[in-house]
């Protein structure tokens, strides 16, 4: 039986799989609701891997996996679904992985995003960072923003994205979308060049060097609303490591910059829904002149304790939102240990309030 990648494409919309996994030795396998699900049938010999992967992956990828043992590009399946994919070799086979992209756009408080943060995205300026790990759902939160801005104000959108994951359509907006390695060298290249574009708001797929870093809050300082990602799991750490990325001689000016041109930092975690799904833990910090200080000052580390005391503003630490989501019965209690900041504290707040967990 050979599997046919049609098939398989059909398999993760008609299951909702956020991810398909093609490697030699193991059947097609799905990840539904976190978990790791093979489809019934034979493994795969290295033949097959290589046959889907040729199926989808455009020419200029195929050279890239060839020669640099991976690619990663967007692919449309007819009207149903796009899909992020990354191709590898592992052990001289090639493997790939498909990551489904929803087709339609969620609301943000269909993701749980508080209304709080809407008035932040009216800013005529600033920065906006989400973080967390890979697979935390950062794509979906800005794809979210994005669309809210799109359709409640006008204005000229550029995103830059590597590769491109959501089609944003022109709404009240004029949106461009421009992917790195075929629209524009790289993200920092693509950042300067959108400043001479008229933009008003800029979406910064990843930040990932200090070129792009450097651009970005200079971009943000400069009169636009820039949006961008780092793979950091709380606001005190997100803004460690943008200052880290700095040489020590201009450390002092970047904690100015960043005091002055931080609008917000939303940190995420994806959790197992109880009775399947996901639903995502958040930290949000809104940034305060008390913060603002404390950026200056380089004492992030108080930081937590000003977002603990900012629930007025919108902001929540992330344990006491996965707390909330085990209140509300989203969460089990073992998930929310699991993804905590402080697993420790989280382990005594609920056996304090009667939850069954795991021996450890």
């Amino acid at each position: 039986m050979a599997y046919e990648m049609n098939d398989l494409l059909e398999l993760m919309v008609d299951q909702r799989a956020s991810d398909l996994h093609l490697q030699v030795g193991l059947p097609p396998t799905l990840r539904l609701g976190g978990g790791m699900v093979p489809i019934e049938g034979p493994s795969l010999v290295a033949a097959d891997t290589e046959r889907l992967m040729l199926s989808i992956t455009p020419d200029n990828h195929q050279q890239s996996a060839k020669l640099n043992g991976g690619a990663d590009f967007g692919f449309a399946y007819m009207d149903k679904a796009r899909f992020r994919v990354s191709v590898l070799k592992a052990k001289g086979n090639y493997g790939m992985v498909l990551r489904q992209i929803p087709n339609k756009f969620f609301g943000l408080r269909d993701i749980g995003i508080p209304d709080k943060i809407k008035e932040l995205l009216y800013r005529p300026r600033g920065l906006i960072l989400v973080t967390g790990p890979t697979g935390s759902g950062k794509s979906t939160t800005l794809a979210a923003m994005i669309n809210y801005i799109n359709e409640a104000r006008d204005g000229h959108i550029i995103t830059i994205e590597d590769p491109i994951e959501f089609f944003h359509p022109h709404k009240r907006c004029v949106v461009t979308q421009r992917e790195v390695h075929s629209d524009v060298p790289s993200f920092s290249e693509a950042i300067r060049r959108a400043l001479r574009q008229d933009p008003d708001i800029i979406l910064v797929g990843e930040m990932r060097d200090l070129e792009t870093i450097e651009a970005a809050i200079s971009a943000a300082e400069t009169g636009h609303l820039v949006f961008g990602t780092l793979h950091t799991n709380s606001a005190p750490k997100t803004i460690d490591r943008i200052i880290d990325a700095f040489p020590a001689n201009m450390k002092e000016m970047i904690r100015m910059q960043l005091s002055t041109s931080l609008i917000a930092v939303i940190s995420q975690v994806l959790c197992k829904k109880i009775g399947g799904g996901r639903v995502a833990g958040y930290e949000i910090m809104i940034n305060t002149s008390s913060i603002a200080s404390l950026i200056r000052e380089n004492k992030t580390f108080r930081i937590t304790s000003d977002i603990q005391t900012g629930a007025s503003l919108g902001m929540i630490t992330m344990d006491t939102h996965l707390m909330s989501l085990v209140n509300r019965e989203l969460v089990a209690p073992d998930e929310a240990v699991e993804k905590a900041q402080d697993t420790v504290l989280m382990r005594e707040k609920l056996l304090a309030a009667g939850a069954q967990l795991r021996q450890i």
